[in-house]
């Protein structure tokens, strides 16, 4: 589903190579999840998979499909990036607006965009707050929202940047459900370790712009020396004493 072969990256007026020589394949339905310490290159490698960023030499595919200035628009269909800051999605004047805004610029009539729109804010518990500028809504809420606006375009790949930073743990329990329940390729980007350890059942480390580790998810997260040595601690599940009642 996701091919990626050598791709290497520096932003303009940098010396430093932020990816260097990336590749990796992700298999149709398969979860995997993105670690690394700060400055790893997550968040630069997240915006290659749907074409924010293109790489200097190397090649991203979707599908089979390169992504290119021509190919941008056909990838787009596929891949739904949730951003890590939830604002960077709503823009409009209504929550139910930016979940419309997707469906309706693929070309969809807007009776089937209003159906799908309904249908997903249901199922994330916003149709209530349908009517609600994003401002007034939590942080928590406004995560969910920005999730609707890409899954109501039922992409083949879903990528979440650090979706849950500033999640409280309500929130963040509905959120590994919910991608549990999904049957989609998924990519997690994430410093949350136990999260990776819910959902994913693969994890790639990437540090300085390489990727040094890949391999299943539990098998990595277990492996303090490794992590430790790039900035990352043991998932809490693994330090932390069982509770003893008394």
């Amino acid at each position: 589903m996701v091919t990626i072969k050598g791709i290497t990256f520096r932003y303009d007026g940098t010396h430093g190579k932020v990816l260097d020589d990336i590749s990796f394949i992700v298999k149709p339905g398969e979860t995997v999840g993105i670690l690394g310490p700060n400055g790893a290159g997550k968040s630069t490698l997240v915006n290659h998979l749907n074409g924010v960023l293109l790489p200097k030499s190397g090649s991203v595919a979707i599908d089979g499909t390169d992504i290119n200035p021509g190919t941008l628009e056909q990838v787009r269909k596929k891949v739904g990036v949730v951003f890590q800051n939830p604002d960077d999605m709503l823009f409009m004047p209504r929550i139910i607006d930016d979940v419309l805004f997707g469906p309706l610029n693929l070309g969809m009539d807007e009776y089937a965009a209003r159906h799908a729109a309904e249908r997903m804010l249901r199922e994330l518990d916003l149709w209530e707050l349908r009517e609600r500028p994003p401002f007034t809504l939590s942080q928590g809420q406004r995560r969910f929202a920005g999730l609707a606006c890409v899954l109501v375009m039922s992409p083949q790949v879903l990528v979440l940047d650090e979706p849950t930073s500033d999640l409280d743990p309500r929130h963040r329990r509905r959120l590994i459900t919910l991608l549990n329940a999904l049957s989609m390729t998924r990519i997690v980007v994430s410093h949350d370790l136990d999260f990776i350890w819910d959902t994913c059942t693969r994890a790639m480390l990437l540090s300085d712009g390489r990727i040094i580790a890949d391999k299943p998810s539990r098998e990595l997260l277990v492996d303090r020396e490794l992590l430790e040595e790039n900035g990352l601690e043991l998932p809490l599940r693994l330090t932390s004493p069982p509770f003893v009642e008394t």
